[in-house]
């Protein structure tokens, strides 16, 4: 028996007790005749105390030897600690040791193993099974399983059934870039890793498995970032013979759950909705983080046909009034207008107005308009005495897109986005399709199989562009965590779809001959939704990037250090898998 103990089980109840534990060597303190060292497991932390007067002097001798992360194995008793640690549960206890087995040396860890590390990000995700050592990643990990659990046992509680699709599927259009894998059986021919399980969760509800979910792993061959890698997880579910109304209820019970169970947040009520437009018009984005204001004021009634043609030529002038800043020096906002004219938020310029604590107002543009034109605009944004009022101006699209970038940059400068409070939403009415100017076509905004809302299909031939989907995101601290749609379940509707993207018949047949074909028996009406397990575990971890809550994340180029991957192969499976590499030189 390696064990009786973990190293944060012992309590002072347990004085007198004969223990044997094991774990990694954390610290030791060698007062020559007396040697203490920390011996630390995924528990927790246990003081060893070799003691001259007490201890043979040989086991003293060879305690003194231990490096920091030795595996050891003690064996001893449990005594009052003379200087108790109230920062550890074990605090009030330590083991005098009367046996020490070392199980394995260790090298030097290139990094210190603490809660505050010296290691950068590169160097412990080569070492990652060593960072994972260190409390912080330890507990986040454990975290992820508890938030795995609670989705389990929800779900489970309302009669899911927990069903695994296959990883080895075939190559579709739309979406991102698949990953793919040859086969060796079949020369030439290919497997994609699945971006998810679409079309097999609409299957098992053809199949009559009418409550499906997973926790599955999906794979996209896209650029990376904080948050994104190239594999992630996905709580997938489905059901059959329910509307909107059903899914959002269910789900938004699922998210309560979660922040109930595992931080301790109760939401009462239903969680809030907003239609995409309203969102893109209040907030610039489909995923608004609604835990603090600053929404935007369209101001072009009252700032156009004046003299000032930056405002005149624009498609939408609007601002934001951001609280208590009026104090900003000219300089603080010099520095803000550069900030928006940076290359990633893509502006020109930017207005100002301070709104006084006199209720008087002072502007970049006061010689184009006076008190009364201002104080309109201060009531549209909503600006009190002591805010800032910030413009923009130019094309809809892209002064949305830059003033929800400068709404977010001052929440983050004035500690609005609090990480312990959680504000959901769901977002609904999304546009079915979307345009793209360089392929000048319309693609599908969530995928192929997503239903339009009733009445709408007709709109299909004459302007797609107003389209609505029966399709709705859970939006939780300004971050998509969940999304899904209505999906279409008759093949002639999903045939007037796929033309709509641009597919021939024989192309939708090509690739999704098989889901048409289900259809024709017997599909029942169904609708999903996918949780982002990743992003949703890291929201509700704190933390802003989802690699704290991976046990073995790859970099933001997409490689694994640790393993060094992805790697050559020799060219014996090449040849196997009927494959030649061509490599240019640089």
């Amino acid at each position: 028996m390696y064990r009786t103990h973990t190293n944060g089980e012992l309590r002072a109840s347990d004085i007198d007790k004969e223990v044997t534990l094991s774990g990694w060597v954390q610290h030791v303190r060698n007062k020559g005749f007396l040697v203490w060292v920390d011996l630390r497991d995924r528990y927790g932390i246990t003081q060893l105390i070799f003691d001259g007067e007490r201890s043979p002097k040989e086991l003293i001798e060879k305690a003194s030897h231990l490096g920091r992360e030795y595996v050891i194995q003690v064996k001893g008793k449990v005594i009052e600690r003379q200087s108790k640690n109230p920062n550890i549960p074990t605090g009030d206890i330590e083991i005098l040791v009367s046996e020490l087995n070392i199980l394995n040396e260790s090298k030097t860890p290139p990094f210190t193993i603490e809660d505050k590390t010296d290691g950068g990000e590169e160097l412990r995700l080569k070492y990652r099974y060593l960072d994972i050592r260190r409390n912080p990643i330890r507990e986040n990990l454990i975290f992820r399983h508890k938030v795995a659990m609670a989705v389990r046992n929800y779900l489970s509680n309302e009669d899911f059934i927990e069903v695994e699709t296959p990883y080895l599927i075939k190559s579709t259009p739309e979406g991102a870039r698949d990953f793919v894998v040859p086969s060796r059986m079949n020369k030439g021919q290919f497997y994609a890793l699945p971006q998810s399980p679409q079309t097999f969760k609409q299957l098992l509800m053809v199949g009559g498995m009418d409550k499906y979910f997973q926790i599955v792993r999906c794979f996209r061959d896209e650029d990376l970032r904080a948050d994104r890698q190239p594999e992630f997880t996905q709580i997938d579910c489905e059901m059959a013979f329910v509307e909107q109304e059903d899914v959002l209820e269910l789900f938004e019970g699922l998210l309560k759950h979660l922040l109930a169970e595992l931080k301790g947040v109760h939401i009462e009520g239903n969680i809030p909705r907003m239609t995409y437009d309203e969102a893109m018009q209040k907030y610039g984005n489909d995923k608004p983080d609604i835990r603090f204001g600053m929404e935007f004021g369209e101001l072009n009634e009252v700032a156009q046909h004046k003299d000032f043609n930056v405002f005149n030529q624009a498609e939408l002038v609007a601002g934001i009034a951001v609280p208590g800043v009026n104090s900003y020096s000219r300089k603080d906002i010099d520095k803000l207008i550069d900030w928006v004219r940076r290359p990633q938020v893509g502006a020109k310029g930017m207005v100002y107005v301070r709104c006084n604590d006199d209720g008087t107002f002072r502007s970049s543009v006061d010689k184009f308009y006076d008190q009364e034109d201002l104080a309109k605009w201060a009531e549209i944004t909503g600006a009190k005495p002591g805010d800032l009022i910030c413009v923009l101006s130019g094309n809809k699209n892209e002064v949305r897109s830059q003033l929800s970038a400068l709404r977010m940059e001052m929440a983050e400068r004035l500690g609005l986005r609090n990480p312990e409070e959680f504000a959901p939403l769901w977002v609904i009415d999304f546009p079915l399709l979307e345009w793209d100017e360089d392929t000048q076509r319309y693609y599908a905004m969530h995928h192929p199989f997503t239903a339009p809302k009733k009445g709408q299909l007709e709109l299909l031939d004459t302007k797609p562009g107003e389209v609505k989907a029966n399709a709705y995101d859970l939006v939780l601290n300004g971050n998509e965590i969940g999304g899904g749609s209505i999906r279409i379940h008759d093949t002639q509707m999903q045939d007037t779809m796929f033309k709509h993207l641009g597919f021939t018949p024989e192309e939708a047949k090509k690739q999704f001959g098989f889901l048409l074909e289900a259809f024709q028996y017997g599909a029942p009406p169904h609708a999903g939704i996918a949780f982002g397990m990743d992003r949703l575990t890291s929201i509700l971890g704190g933390e802003e990037t989802i690699r704290e809550f991976i046990a073995f994340p790859k970099n933001n180029m997409g490689r694994d250090l640790m393993i060094d991957a992805p790697a050559t192969i020799d060219l014996a499976q090449l040849q196997e898998l009927s494959l030649k590499v061509d490599i240019k030189e640089k």
